[in-house]
């Protein structure tokens, strides 16, 4: 018997965060204060899967606002722009 598994890009993305593969999730880019990203993974079960980005604190993370949530320290690898 074969068993099947289906993964969305970005439910794949979620379980492999520790690094980009191309093709399978959104390429990062360039992130700026009062942007709304999304998230790969949201920080709980009942806050929003978006994030508005208030300020940059080193070169790869950044504090932000989930909505249902409060505030949280990304590092750039688990957001990205919407296109």
């Amino acid at each position: 018997m074969k068993a099947q598994m289906q993964y969305s890009q970005t439910a794949f993305a979620q379980t492999a965060n520790f690094c980009w593969l191309p093709g399978l999730a959104p390429a990062p880019t360039e992130a700026e204060a009062s942007t709304w990203v999304h998230l790969l993974q949201p920080p709980s079960t009942f806050s929003y899967d978006e994030a508005l980005l208030i300020c940059q604190q080193s070169e790869d993370e950044w504090l932000a606002w989930v909505p249902e949530h409060g505030e949280v320290m990304l590092h750039v690898n688990q957001f990205y722009r919407a296109a």
